[in-house]
């Protein structure tokens, strides 16, 4: 689908900026792209270290958690952490559990169920502690929302602290301490911590007033998977931490990540990325709770034998790919029902798909969302209530789903979310219903409704120069709130392309500029690149450019500059990211 090009209109003295800051003026574009607006702050994002991240003892009712933690450890109290399912609940888990250990304490850990528990803190859990003479209760990545299962926790005489990042509901929670960055009076200056680094803060201030060592990086590689992962901002001291837990992850001590990254033939890579984690660690980490039990990766983590670890590591990632094709099917299945039950009108698309894992759903929806440019929620059967459908909603730019199921509640069971993605239940009989309503009541324009590619600054490729790319890479690690530059050139001469590779899954062209100078370039989607240039030009044009011969292949294109290395030498090239006829 072509996207529009939008260019940033940011305003600031660029050139002052860069001086100040030792970098080029368009860094300074980049930074302001991204709303870091103050000199300071730009300051802060280009230099900023692990010593200069926030005080966890800002963070509302720590200073309260931490005292109630060290007086039930020095009392000898049971303790019980409950997290998640997911890979950020999964890390949030380990910190506490490892370092609450160190402490002495008394400490065992839970993990819900994906299928048979749902998300959070629930009475199972709670009437499970109490039964194994647990006296405290720590949560982590949940529990801001878990009024009833808490409110019976309080009555069975327990305590609890509950750590997590997820927005507070308007009824409060009944606990002992709430340590959450996104209360409304939580003083903490930055609101987009994950619920690991939240854990993290906790273990910190705890370890201060026990007067105990914590080394500046210890737990960074598990704080950058579960930021990574959570999609959190890699901005402000999410930034710090992700690029440092990056440096730790490649000399990780534990036994069963370093598995990990051998499996996943990543040992040994030289530059780990965030995409790494994201795509590549992540997911092998949370097949565990999409399929199975997220135990399996706690496992892993806790893992002492090389053996044992590439074990259980190969088993994860063996389940990835079991998650990978469970996904192509639902996908499949997903496609066939919009063009059967004549869906393609639709600007909401509500897709039921029977035998689709729970688990799926979100990642389907993701999936049917980049597909048709279209906000997207997947239904499947429940395998506790048969009446009843589960599923996950994805949006788009401008569509704030989390609202308009608001609008339609009447036919939901529950539902819960943010303005991009949401989850909800609601009894199969409603499902035409549900989707007649939000259909009818959507107002997306035209401009909503196109994807969009947003250029960070139109500059001529004769611009860049090493140097230039250097201060770029050192923007990393790239993701959501910091997204990977994007530049533009108009009207550009493709003199010759070749396709390379083993897979013959790359294209090499060589493109030539207004005054005549040349560059190189490459794009990975040879045969749709063709085919745009059989559409917009024609098949005798594709030809000669394919031959190298002269032709009348004009095009914009939309780039991000590498350095590419090579049998020890150095040249510019660049990534094509979109192009469209000049």
């Amino acid at each position: 689908m072509e996207r529009q090009w939008r260019v940033y209109a940011k305003k600031a003295d660029f050139q002052a900026l860069g001086t100040k800051l030792n970098v080029d003026p368009v860094v300074v574009r980049l930074l302001r792209n991204r709303e870091i607006g103050t000199e300071q702050e730009m300051e802060f994002f280009l230099y900023g270290g692990l010593n200069r991240v926030h005080d966890p003892i800002h963070m509302k009712d720590m200073d309260k958690g931490t005292d109630i933690m060290c007086r039930k450890i020095a009392e000898h109290k049971k303790i019980r952490i409950v997290g998640d399912y997911d890979v950020d609940g999964v890390m949030a888990t380990y910190i506490l559990f490892t370092a609450l250990q160190k402490t002495g304490a008394d400490v065992t850990y839970e993990i819900p169920h994906r299928i048979w528990d749902g998300y959070g803190i629930n009475e199972r859990i709670i009437r499970k502690a109490v039964s194994d003479g647990v006296d405290t209760i720590i949560t982590c990545d949940n529990g801001i929302a878990s009024v009833a299962a808490l409110h019976i926790a309080k009555e069975a005489g327990l305590t609890v602290i509950v750590t997590d990042h997820h927005e507070a509901q308007k009824e409060t929670v009944e606990a002992d301490a709430i340590i959450d960055i996104k209360q409304k009076d939580c003083a903490y200056p930055f609101k987009q911590l994950c619920g690991a680094a939240v854990a993290y803060k906790f273990i910190q201030c705890l370890y201060r007033k026990m007067n105990l060592s914590l080394a500046s990086d210890d737990y960074l590689e598990y704080i950058a998977i579960a930021t990574v992962c959570d999609v959190m901002d890699l901005t402000d001291e999410n930034r710090i931490y992700v690029r440092e837990g990056l440096k730790k992850l490649q000399r990780t001590d534990n036994i069963g990540l370093r598995a990990l990254l051998r499996v996943k033939e990543l040992e040994d890579k030289d530059h780990l990325t965030a995409y790494h984690l994201g795509f590549v660690i992540g997911p092998c980490i949370n097949s565990a709770g999409r399929l199975e039990s997220a135990n399996a990766a706690l496992e892993l983590l806790f893992c002492r034998d090389m053996a044992e670890a590439e074990n259980i590591a190969g088993k994860l990632a063996d389940l990835n790919e079991e998650r990978k094709n469970l996904m192509n099917q639902g996908m499949e299945a997903a496609l066939r029902i919009v063009e059967e039950q004549n869906m393609t009108t639709d600007h909401v698309l509500v897709i039921h798909v029977p035998k689709l894992h729970e688990s799926l759903a979100g990642l389907v929806a993701g999936k049917l969302r980049e597909a048709y440019y279209l906000p997207v929620i997947v239904l499947t059967d429940s395998d506790a209530e048969p009446d009843i459908v589960k599923g996950s909603a994805r949006s788009i730019e401008g569509f704030n789903i989390f609202e308009a199921l608001q609008e339609c509640k009447e036919y939901l069971e529950k539902f819960g979310g943010h303005a991009l993605a949401a989850g909800l239940s609601l009894k199969q009989e409603n499902i035409n219903a549900l989707r007649q309503a939000l259909n009818e009541n959507e107002h997306m324009t035209e401009d909503v409704l196109a994807p969009k590619l947003h250029i960070d600054v139109p500059m001529p490729m004769s611009y860049v120069y090493p140097e230039l790319i250097q201060q770029i890479d050192a923007l990393e690690p790239f993701g959501k709130g910091n997204e990977d530059p994007v530049f533009a050139e108009a009207d550009m001469r493709v003199s010759s392309a070749r396709i390379l590779g083993k897979n013959q899954n790359v294209l090499k062209l060589k493109l030539i500029n207004g005054e005549g100078r040349y560059f190189e370039g490459i794009y990975f989607d040879p045969q749709e690149f063709l085919n745009h240039i059989k559409e917009w030009f024609n098949e005798e044009e594709c030809d000669k450019m394919l031959n190298g011969s002269e032709n009348s292949v004009r095009l914009d294109i939309a780039y991000r500059p590498q350095l590419n290395q090579y049998m020890g030498n150095s040249t510019i090239q660049f990534k094509l990211l979109d192009y469209r006829k000049a």
